[in-house]
């Protein structure tokens, strides 16, 4: 990954996104216990989610100690402009749904490619997110090349 800013300098980064049943903030270490009962439960289901590649998540699961540091690794990535992940919550209730993960291409860094996740069990948001996601970073966003797979 690259360790320059994926956005300008003078952008200033959205930090929400509500859409009907569901709304994004930054996934953070307060959502360590939520976020890993929301991917362990749907390992298989993620795998199958269009555009989804590589090795996450892994089939044998992580310990919170680990994904607590993967969460912290993402916002690191917030902080310094590098990339940006978002929890996707439950509205109402709150309840870790999904994330959304927005980063420099590994092969083509003027690329965004953007990559989300929902729950199996909420598996009906997934074509929705794709819709507000895909429309947000269109409209709000100052990114030239997005590649982003439709549902």
């Amino acid at each position: 990954m690259s360790d320059h800013p994926l956005v300008p300098a003078g952008f200033v980064v959205p930090r929400t996104l509500a859409a009907e049943g569901f709304r994004l903030e930054p996934l953070g270490e307060q959502h360590n216990d939520s976020d890993l009962a929301a991917w362990t439960s749907s390992i298989d289901h993620i795998h199958a989610t269009p555009g989804w590649t590589g090795s996450w998540p892994p089939a044998e699961g992580m310990t919170p100690e680990r994904n607590l540091a993967d969460l912290r690794r993402h916002a690191a990535d917030f902080e310094h402009r590098r990339g940006f992940t978002y929890t996707v919550l439950a509205d109402p209730g709150g309840d870790v749904v999904g994330c959304v993960y927005i980063y420099p291409d590994h092969e083509e860094p003027a690329t965004t490619t953007v990559s989300s996740w929902v729950r199996a069990d909420r598996a009906e948001l997934d074509a929705p997110l794709y819709r507000a996601v895909a429309a947000w970073l269109a409209a709000d966003w100052p990114l030239r090349t997005v590649r982003y797979s439709p549902r």
